[in-house]
Parts: C-alpha cells; sequence; structure tokens
C-alpha cells in the first residue's frame, strides 16, 4: 500500500501549496481520493498513470476538494480513454459534473458512473477479491464522508523448503497459497498448515477530511495503519474549529491515540501558519508516529 500526496493544503491553491488531493496504491488498485484544483498536474509531476485511475473518491462538494475534477475528466476525454470511470461522492455530484459536460458539449468516449452518497452511517461503496472501501461519516459545513480503505487477506506464504523435502509438484503451490491440502496421487494428504505460513497482514488506510473534531469516529477506524487526519488549525486558533467545523493538529493526534493507529498523517494546513514543524510539534506530545503530508511526499504503508 502506498499513499502519494498529491496536494495537501486548504482553501485556495497556491503555486506551492495545492488543495487536498491523494493517489493511493493498493492491490493493484490506484485510487484517487478528493481532486482540487491543480490535481492532474501534480499526477504528471507524480508521474502517476492516468489511465490506471478507474474509482475516484470525493469526500465532498467544497471547491478544495472537487474543482479539479471536471478538468481531469476533460483530459481524459482528450487522451482517448474508453474504459469507464466510477465516481463516488455526495449527492449532486453527477449533477455539478454533468452540467459542465453538456454545458460544453463534450464528447465522451467512455462511460462515467456515479455512486452518490446520502447516507449520515458508516456504509461500504465498493469491494473486489482484494479490497473494500466504507464510508466514515464526518462533521463539516456540508454532507462529508472520510473514506476506510482495507486490504483483504491475501495468499498464504509458501514454505519453500518444506514443499521440496515432501515432494509437492510445482503446479500445486499456487492452491496451496489459497490455502489448498496436497493431495498425493495414492490419496495421502498433507496439510496446508505443513507447507505454509502466514502471508502479510492486510493493511488500511482512513482518509478524514475535513472534520471538526469527532470522537465517536474511533471504533471504526480502531488500528488501523495510517490514519490521515486533517489539522487545519494549531491549538492558539482552536477557537475557530467551531465556526468552520474544522480540526487542530492536537485533536487530531487525540483521535489516532485513542484509534490506536499505527501512524498519523497530518494536512490541510491553514495558509496563516509558516511552518509545517509546528503541527509534528503540536501532534507528536500526544502521538508519536505523526507526520505532515507534503505536496509530492510518498508514504510506504
Amino acid at each position: 500500500m502506498k499513499l502519494t500526496i498529491l496536494g495537501c493544503h486548504s482553501a485556495t491553491p497556491r503555486d506551492n501549496a495545492r488543495p487536498t488531493a491523494q493517489i493511493l496504491e493498493v492491490r493493484g488498485h490506484l485510487f484517487l481520493i478528493d481532486c482540487g484544483e491543480g490535481t492532474q498536474m501534480a499526477m504528471r509531476r507524480n508521474n502517476v498513470k492516468f489511465a490506471r485511475i478507474k474509482h475516484i473518491f470525493i469526500s465532498h462538494l467544497h471547491g478544495d476538494h472537487v474543482y479539479g475534477l471536471i478538468g481531469l475528466i476533460s483530459t481524459f476525454c482528450l487522451l482517448g480513454r474508453d474504459k469507464p470511470l466510477h465516481i463516488y461522492g455526495p449527492k449532486g455530484i453527477r449533477e455539478m459534473i454533468e452540467l459542465q459536460l453538456r454545458l460544453g458539449n463534450s464528447f465522451m468516449p467512455f462511460e462515467l458512473y456515479f455512486t452518490e452518497l446520502e447516507e449520515t452511517v458508516a456504509t461500504q461503496i465498493f469491494e473486489d477479491e482484494t479490497v473494500s472501501v466504507t464510508t466514515i461519516p464526518l462533521i463539516h459545513r456540508v454532507y462529508t464522508n472520510g473514506f476506510l480503505i482495507r486490504e483483504k487477506p491475501g495468499d498464504l506464504s509458501l514454505d519453500i523448503i518444506a514443499c521440496e523435502e515432501l515432494d509437492v509438484e510445482k503446479a500445486y503451490y499456487r492452491k496451496i497459497k489459497q490455502g489448498s491440502d496436497y493431495v498425493r496421487e495414492n490419496g495421502d494428504i498433507i496439510e496446508n498448515s505443513r507447507l505454509t505460513t502466514a502471508g502479510n497482514p492486510p493493511k488500511s488506510y482512513a482518509f478524514c477530511s475535513d472534520t471538526m473534531y469527532k470522537e465517536n469516529m474511533v471504533a471504526q477506524i480502531k488500528e488501523v495503519t495510517a490514519l490521515y487526519h486533517e489539522s487545519t488549525f494549531l491549538k492558539p486558533h482552536e477557537y475557530l474549529c467551531k465556526k468552520t467545523k474544522h480540526s487542530t493538529a492536537a485533536q487530531a493526534a487525540t483521535i489516532a491515540q485513542k484509534a490506536d493507529v499505527g501512524m498519523l498523517i497530518l494536512g490541510h494546513y491553514s495558509s496563516r501558519y509558516k511552518s509545517y514543524d509546528m503541527f509534528t510539534d503540536e501532534a507528536r506530545p500526544i502521538f508519536e508516529n505523526s507526520h505532515c503530508a507534503l505536496d509530492g511526499k510518498v508514504f510506504e504503508l
């Protein structure tokens, strides 16, 4: 699982500070999470393969999280994309995109599928044989969801030495990794546990932006591999959180500490602050493994 930060700042885009967008690479998928202005330029800068984007998840309809989407779709058209594109986001996202396409008399060479969200409880919105995506209901000025992406358990690890000692035919290795016992031609059974060891534990990622402090999300994100939680403000400006429905770095760290996550990634910084170190300085006394998102930064989870 690999996370690439395309943008991690709040409000207006600037030359050195892009609004929210991320690429999560997980089990062969390349998920785009939020799509602020300049996302496609950041994708090019980070060598993201446009054709591999099949699923886009939009947390809410504020411009710094969605205004790059119509431009990206337009570029997909110009590139001659022919594979379907699935977009998941709040109710209204279909109207937002289709209106712009219609007024621009745009020709769509590929199918565009929308999953519009209205639920206020956690809801699974995507699943295949390798990964699932569930919403994380948040509290913001408009209807907003985070997203919890979980890998499903993968194959077992093959104990090659045991397989060779027991004369297991290589043609059966794949089935054994998937959990099958090995059956010899004479009917003798070698139990799978003698031929395999536990595979890599499945990883998970929780994306939470934008939201005010919401302690009841803790149960849903318990022990995730990594948590991205907005940290728009620092303690001196905590009084702004109620009005704007955002969080401080300390509040994000408190959520991480209570949920016992593996790593906290801070982001969505207000432009009033001139140093990223201020955010980790506030968060780490509460949750030590706290890190700042930076445009272009890659986290190997």
